[in-house]
């Protein structure tokens, strides 16, 4: 198999086993296009044949074109023969008037022109004969010729081959075309010496047709070509008849006897249509091209292997669209399991479809090109065998020959590729094999084994009691003891050692086992020697690593412990509802649940000098010790600017100044700050970036609207406003911070219609304790903390708006 569909510089990977199959269709596709240009070409041929017939009888008869056309019709229909039969016939009378005489032309065309089949030329001999015309206008040397006529001969009479033989001036006859003879045989008879007694030779003096069919007399008479025994009966005919005939036609078979009336018959029709075949040839057949595919496929004939001719193909602007073969081996095969001699004249792209834009196309035009033959790298091949994908490996040579370039195939026969596949094993796995033979002081290092020990290949492999010399000094004594013990007593070892290498200390590794004599005694050892010096860094890179996460996750449990300590002495929960104010407060505070760090949500619920009440809740960003002491800042700064009479929104811009300008400048945090006058009932609120509070009433939840506030921290100079709301009896407000209602993946949009349906319904079941409203509200994994303040008045209390 010389196809080469894929190809790449690296061992191929696994092929789709679907690949050989789209391949073959689309190889299909291109053959039914050439198909059809064939049959175009065909038609155009078939015209050119009619139209150089017509010519003839013109320049004979002196008639015009259309009574030339009449008189061809005429003479098939009489003769009960094709028109195409019959343009033949008429174009192999014509002979040279060089070579005889007017009156002798005239006498040989009329004689062969109106031949008519004699009687025992049945209907299905005019079918043969027409097939015979007909495939003739596609043959396109003598070669082909023969091949064709072969094809039709052979079961009509048992044909084995067919050979052609042409006069040559003064130097005998030549073998232009043959079938069935085989490369050896036809080397051997390419030439014919102008000697009596070689039927060829005797045919052509005579003019007349010889019937070889009694091999005993034959072989004593004649010499005859290739083996009498193989082939008993033989056929030569002068084509065309008569003495002037430049060709002989050669039909042997195998079968010993005379040739049938209409064996005969048809043998003689045959040859009258080779004739005009003959003459129409439309390249003349002692051109040099020709002559270079002939002798190449008479080398490829007789050498083993996959190989063929390419002439290169050239559109008008000189560039290469394809290349047509000229001469292929009988080894070659295409997509379309044509073999040898059957794919000479086909196409590059209609033989091997896939092969256009690919390395191996361009390494064809860069050879034509330079001139310096190509080379390809190793490439995988997929055909189809019987409908099942079978990958070989191959390698291309292009050489240029003339005009064209001489292509061989290489198939990698397994025990290269098995070769090869441990070289590559070795390579990818940085490691190298090595023997000893303890009886011969043979050792054999691969490559890889050099390159292993950064060893110089031309320093030769070392003994194996001397291995040790090589590691270094603390990894000597351990290798020789393993190596003693593998000597004295078979006991094979894993060893790791390290050496010295320019790019440092390389950690190796040596196994090794022995074969024993029968008497135990160690004859031979073989091991590998592997490179892990890249594990090695890894594992140690992972221990270090290892101990670095322990060690900073130590720190991080301490830092959570002392800052969990730290907030909750900052802020002490009560253990149940208080009063303030005449609110009756519940605080909730819920930690974090994943990670180790604590977070910096806080609350403040305290009575102000002038009876009134100030709630806060605040969410300092970040996690840690950093965060705790931001948020005890905050908390104990915002109490004091709100107990000496500041207003709230002097609070948060106070507050956001004092952010700005500590040791963290990047702090920032929310909040949201509440006032409540308990002789008005008069609630006013400011908030810094902050979620909204939530205020429950008469059955109804609304979140209030936020007067204007940015995170603290944000701005330098930020505007803060505030907003009032008197609370009525019954009324219930929820301050809290944005782990409350932040889920991952989730918008915070959705977090406050899902607060406000926990609470709705946490309401329509009677309102108890703020407990069970977290329990539903939050998942079982907070990855924030939670602060909430939840605030209501006594039903007791009276007010209005």
């Amino acid at each position: 198999m010389c196809n080469a569909h894929r190809v790449t510089s690296e061992p191929a990977p696994p092929v789709d086993p679907g690949a050989g199959a789209d391949l073959v269709a689309l190889a299909k596709v291109v053959a039914r296009q050439r198909a059809e240009m064939a049959r175009l070409r065909d038609a155009a041929a078939t015209s050119a044949v009619l139209e150089r017939a017509k010519g003839a009888l013109m320049a004979t008869t002196g008639c015009t074109p259309d009574a030339a056309h009449e008189e061809l019709l005429h003479r098939a229909k009489s003769g009960n023969r094709t028109l195409l039969e019959e343009c033949w016939l008429t174009l192999g009378s014509l002979v040279t008037t060089e070579r005889q005489p007017a009156e002798a032309v005239d006498a040989r065309r009329s004689a062969t022109v109106s031949w008519e089949p004699g009687p025992t030329a049945t209907g299905d001999l005019v079918d043969v004969l027409g097939q015979v015309g007909r495939d003739l206008v596609g043959v396109g040397s003598p070669q082909e010729l023969a091949e064709s006529l072969l094809e039709h001969l052979a079961p009509e009479m048992g044909a084995d081959a067919v050979l052609l033989y042409e006069r040559q001036h003064g130097s005998g006859l030549d073998l232009i075309g043959h079938a069935g003879l085989g490369a050896t045989l036809a080397a051997q008879w390419h030439h014919v010496p102008p000697l009596s007694g070689v039927p060829p030779v005797d045919t052509l003096q005579a003019g007349e047709p010889r019937w070889l069919e009694d091999v005993a007399t034959d072989r004593l008479r004649d010499l005859v070509i290739g083996d009498p025994e193989r082939w008993r009966s033989r056929a030569w005919l002068p084509v065309p008849g008569g003495d002037t005939a430049r060709v002989a036609l050669g039909v042997l078979r195998r079968p010993a006897g005379a040739f049938a009336p209409r064996e005969r018959e048809l043998l003689r029709a045959v040859a009258r249509l080779c004739a005009g075949r003959l003459r129409a040839f439309d390249a003349p057949r002692e051109g040099a091209d020709h002559d270079t595919a002939r002798s190449v496929q008479s080398v490829l004939d007789a050498l083993p292997g996959a190989a063929i001719l390419l002439t290169p193909l050239r559109a008008v602007s000189g560039e290469v669209e394809d290349y047509r073969i000229d001469a292929a081996s009988a080894e070659a095969v295409d997509v379309f399991g044509r073999t040898g001699r059957e794919m000479v004249g086909s196409h590059v792209l209609e033989s091997y479809p896939s092969v256009a834009g690919e390395p191996l196309w361009l390494g064809y035009l860069d050879a034509l090109m330079t001139g310096a033959p190509f080379e390809s790298e190793p490439f995988a091949y997929q055909d189809v065998s019987d409908g099942v994908p079978v990958t070989a490996t191959y390698s291309v040579r292009a050489a240029p020959l003339g005009d064209g370039l001489l292509v061989t195939w290489l198939r990698h026969d397994p025990a290269e590729r098995q070769e090869q596949r441990l070289s590559d094993v070795q390579r990818l796995g940085n490691l190298g094999w090595a023997n000893w033979n303890l009886v011969t002081q043979e050792i054999t290092w691969s490559p890889q084994t050099y390159a292993v020990l950064n060893r110089d290949p031309a320093l030769g492999p070392v003994p194996l009691e001397r291995l040790p010399e090589l590691v270094l000094p603390q990894d000597a004594d351990p290798l020789a003891h393993a190596i003693a013990q593998l000597v004295q007593r078979a006991r094979a070892f894993d060893v790791p050692f390290r050496v010295e290498a320019p790019d440092g200390v390389r950690h190796l590794r040596i196994v090794a086992e022995a074969v024993t004599e029968p008497d135990g005694t160690a004859a031979d050892v073989h091991g590998f020697m592997q490179d892990l010096t890249a594990q090695r860094s890894a594992e140690l890179a992972l221990v270090e690593s290892e101990r670095a996460m322990l060690l900073q996750r130590g720190v991080l449990q301490a830092e959570r412990a002392l800052a969990a300590r730290l907030q909750h002495a900052l802020l002490p929960l009560p253990s149940k509802p208080v009063l303030l104010a005449g609110l009756r407060i519940e605080v909730a505070y819920l930690p974090a649940q994943s990670g180790i760090h604590v977070g910096g949500d806080w609350f403040s619920a305290i009575e102000l000098p002038d009876d009134a009440a100030l709630f806060v809740v605040g969410d300092v960003a970040g996690h840690g010790i950093g965060a705790v002491a931001t948020m005890a800042q905050l908390r104990f700064t915002a109490k004091g600017m709100v107990s000496t009479g500041s207003s709230l929104t002097d609070a948060l811009a106070r507050l956001n100044r004092l952010l700005l300008h500590s040791r963290d400048s990047r702090a920032t945090a929310t909040m949201v700050l509440a006032r409540y006058d308990p002789g008005t009932h008069v609630l006013t609120w400011a908030q810094a970036g902050h979620p909204p509070p939530l205020l429950v009433r008469g059955g109804e939840v609304r979140y209030l609207g936020r007067p204007g506030g940015m995170l603290l921290g944000a701005s330098a100079r930020p505007v803060f406003e505030s907003a009032e709301i008197r609370l009525e009896p019954g009324d219930r407000l929820l301050l809290y911070t944005d782990g409350l209602v932040e889920r991952t993946g989730e918008g915070i949009d959705a977090g406050f219609d899902r607060l406000a349906d926990a609470v709705r319904d946490h309401e329509r079941h009677g309102a108890g304790a703020l407990e069970a409203l977290l329990g539903s509200m939050l998942p079982d994994e907070r990855r924030d903390d939670v602060c909430v303040l939840d605030i209501r008045m006594p039903d007791g209390d009276r007010g209005g708006d």
